[in-house]
Order: structure tokens, then sequence, then C-alpha cells
């Protein structure tokens, strides 16, 4: 086949370019998905967006926000992830094919780089073109690792998201519970009736797969020497494992978890009401000393802060009730 079928090729030209289109071909249902996830994080977040709750920040009670905020916010990582995979994955177009042995083009016909690209651009309907370097091309798998890092970034985002569902919905009785994820299967073998938040740690150990297959072409892409990095077989293989587990796993997520998340508001509420730090908004009216000794008073005696405030009679009765009127709050400050 040396003289016919492999013509002017060569394994170093032709696996990096195999590499690239690999990679272009498998992300596109990934990225699909990846804005159906976006979209179901949104229609929640419109659904509930003045359910007020308590913010928190260091795991502590901090002023108020609405559900739909921190499901907006979810929504718009990963969007953010999922355009900067589309960016990214522009670094593959340039193909190291006609670079044949160590990129030199040798036994390559002159015009078999630019006829070859262009039709291999018809076949896949990527705007594929060579590489400006050949010898670059052989050599370093940076385009390559630029999505690597998208992918763990895509991950590292999904792992924050997926705890903060487990740590919204931990209890139901001695936990935050507020909000309540689908069950999909009994919780314990031992303990009647317990529902664990399994898609989302399910989410977990797939994100920690893909960051730990972009430490493996991490350390396989700065290992190329002279002019051919021969790592390419475990960079292919990394890369598009942790995209084939990303795109099975994101829409079972989205169907058995994501869409079937229901809000406790009724917990949300009470634990507004008895949130210390709403006394942030008197701070303005009454100072901020005075602020504090009623937010620690309120936390020591398990009263609420507007409580607290009126026994004081620093303010007026409905003035203290304009002050800390949670959805007033949010309009003044930022919310939508």
């Amino acid at each position: 086949p040396n003289d016919h079928v492999n013509m002017g090729q060569s394994t170093n030209d032709t696996f990096p370019t195999a590499t690239h289109i690999a990679v272009l071909v498998a992300l596109q249902p990934l990225l699909k998905e990846l804005g159906s996830l976006a979209d179901a994080f949104e229609k929640l977040s419109k659904k509930h967006l003045k359910t007020v709750k308590s913010g928190r920040t260091h795991l502590q009670d901090a002023v108020p926000v609405t559900i739909g905020q921190e499901f907006s916010a979810y929504a718009s990582a990963l969007r953010n992830a999922c355009d900067q995979l589309r960016e990214r994955q522009k670094n593959l177009y340039a193909l190291a094919l006609g670079g044949t042995a160590a990129g030199t083009g040798a036994n390559a016909h002159p015009e078999y780089k630019r006829i070859a690209i262009a039709e291999l651009g018809k076949m896949t309907g990527f705007p594929l073109k060579p590489a400006e370097n050949a010898f670059e091309a052989l050599q370093s798998y940076r385009p390559v690792q630029t999505v690597s890092s998208a992918l763990k970034e895509l991950a590292l985002e999904l792992i924050r998201v997926a705890n903060d569902l487990r740590l919204l919905s931990s209890g139901p009785t001695t936990g935050l519970a507020e909000i309540e994820l689908p069950p999909v299967q009994p919780g314990s073998s031992i303990m009647p009736g317990k529902v664990n938040p399994v898609m989302a740690e399910c989410l977990d150990m797939v994100a920690f797969q893909v960051v730990g297959n972009d430490l493996t072409v991490s350390f396989a892409v700065q290992a190329g020497q002279m002019e051919l990095n021969v790592m390419m077989p475990v960079i292919m293989h990394n890369m598009l494992f942790s995209i084939q587990i990303l795109a099975n796993y994101l829409p079972v997520f989205r169907r058995k978890c994501v869409e079937g998340i229901a809000v406790n508001e009724k917990r949300c509420a009470q634990y507004l009401e008895k949130n210390p730090a709403l006394a942030t908004f008197l701070s303005p009216h009454i100072g901020y000393l005075e602020a504090a000794k009623i937010a620690k008073q309120a936390l020591e005696e398990g009263r609420s802060v507007k409580e607290i405030a009126l026994e004081k009679g620093l303010l007026k009765p409905d003035e203290l009730e304009r002050i800390l009127d949670p959805k007033r709050l949010l309009n003044e400050n930022g919310g939508k």
C-alpha cells in the first residue's frame, strides 16, 4: 500500500490530522447537549425568579438571593463553558496533513496538501486548512491541549454545580433541604426511605475522570521531542474518552435530575426570616455598629432581625417593613 493507498502520507502527519478531525466530530453532540442543559437551568431560573432565600458566602448566612438567580448562574456558567469549547475547537481546523515525514513534505505532490485538506473540509463540514508551519504541527500538540483544557474547565464547573445541588438538597430533616432532587433509586440497603443524590454524585465522578484525562493529555503534550510527538495515541484516547463520557451522561443528568428539581419554598422562607444578615440593609439607616448589635442579638436569641429592630424602636414599623422587604431589596440591589 505504500505506493498507492499511502502515497504522499506518513503517520507523522496523518495521525495528528486524524486526531483533530476525530475530536471536532466528537465535540458536536457535546456542544448541543451543553446548550440543552443550560436551557434546563434557565427554565428553572425563570420559574423561581421570585422565590427569595438566604444567600450564603463562606457557607455562612448572607444577603438574600432568589433560587432563580442561583440557577441563572448555573445556566450562564454552562453557556460560557460551551462558548469556550466552540472557540477552542477552531484551533483544530489547521491540519498537519502534507507535512509527511518530520514536516518536510517529502514525497508529497506540491498540490496534495491543498487538495486533500479541501476535500476533508467538504466531507466533514469544518473550515479545515493547512497548518501554517508543518514542522510545528508535528512537534506541538498545543491545539489539542487547548481543547482538553476547555473540557477540564467545563468539568470543574459541572463539579461545582453538582456539589451545590447536593448541598442544597441535603436533609431532608437535618440538612438545608431547600430543593428536592428527583429520586431515581432506593438510597440505602439498611436505612429505609433514604434517598441519595446519585445523579449529581455520578456527574461528579464523570467530571473527575475528565480532569484526570486532561492531566494525562498535558503530560503527553509536553513529552514531544525534536521533530515529532510520539505520544499521539494516549492523547487521542483520553480526548475522545472525555468527550464521550460527557456527551453520554449530560443528557441523562438533565432528564433524570435537573428537569425534576423541586423547590421547598417554605423551607427557604423559614431560613430567610431567621437570617441575621438581613441587618445589612439596616446599616444605611441606623449605622453599621447598631446593625451589627441587632444581628448578634438575633442570632443569640434565635429571633428575627425585624423582631429585634422593632423592639429597639430604632425605626418606625412601616419603615422597617419597607426596608426589610426581601423582594424590594432584590430589585434595588441588582436582582432580576
